[in-house]
């Protein structure tokens, strides 16, 4: 049986408002195997990317305990959770957080300079190959598609060769044809470096990709349904 990778374990995330403290995830316990591809589902306020940035140590939890690979992240600081996400995992977002007065190739090539990789451009440069993008390396994301920044953003996500890939939301902004284009290159990318995939999405194409879909509503697991291998 494939090892557990990501363990929550009765996580309530609670965030201030101007009324008072909002409840936006309800005792969620929750595992994802080494390999598998988890898809959050629901509508929107759900609690889908807050689920998501919780796996990922961008969001604290308020209660409960969030273990990956075995490291326990409720108990690290921050140092320590920006160390781990930089050895061990990738992150896409819907709106591509791509640093604009850096190219491309500096974009993708500054996470591995960061972990000390001597080689980080000739990575880089591999890995804009790997995504169609090798023309595209000395561009700046203003000069650029919204697909282009998307597929850019996954070349970033993905150079370390980490072993948890995150993705919220990543065809969101982009139109049909793009988005499924964007979705063949995630899928590609989690088979060749046998990441574990964990991504929040509304479009049915991508769901349908998944090992495994989790549907949330206001907070809570309404459904996890494991999908026949066609």
């Amino acid at each position: 049986m494939p090892d557990t990778v990501l363990s929550l374990k009765d996580v309530t995330l609670s965030l201030s408002g101007n009324a008072g403290p909002v409840e936006i995830l309800h005792g969620i316990s929750l595992d994802v195997a080494a390999g598998e591809t988890l898809g959050l589902i629901g509508p929107s306020g759900s609690g889908k990317s807050s689920l998501l940035m919780i796996m990922g140590g961008l969001e604290r939890a308020t209660a409960g305990s969030v273990h990956a690979l075995g490291q326990d992240l409720t108990a690290m600081d921050e140092d320590a959770l920006a160390r781990f996400r930089r050895d061990s995992m990738g992150v896409v977002f819907q709106s591509f957080h791509l640093i604009p007065t850096m190219t491309a190739l500096e974009n993708v090539a500054t996470p591995l300079e960061l972990a000390g990789a001597r080689d980080a451009f000739d990575r880089a440069r591999a890995e804009l190959e790997s995504v169609g993008l090798g023309h595209r390396a000395d561009h700046y994301p203003s000069q650029m598609s919204g697909g282009e920044q998307q597929r850019v953003a996954l070349a970033r996500a993905a150079a370390p060769r980490p072993r948890i890939l995150l993705a919220d939301e990543p065809t969101g902004n982009l139109d049909g044809s793009t988005g499924d284009a964007i979705i063949d290159l995630l899928f590609g990318l989690r088979d060749r470096h046998g990441a574990t995939l964990v991504l929040v999405t509304h479009a049915p194409a991508l769901a349908e990709r998944c090992d495994r879909v989790v549907r949330l509503t206001d907070g809570r697991v309404a459904d996890a349904q494991l999908r026949a291998a066609e």
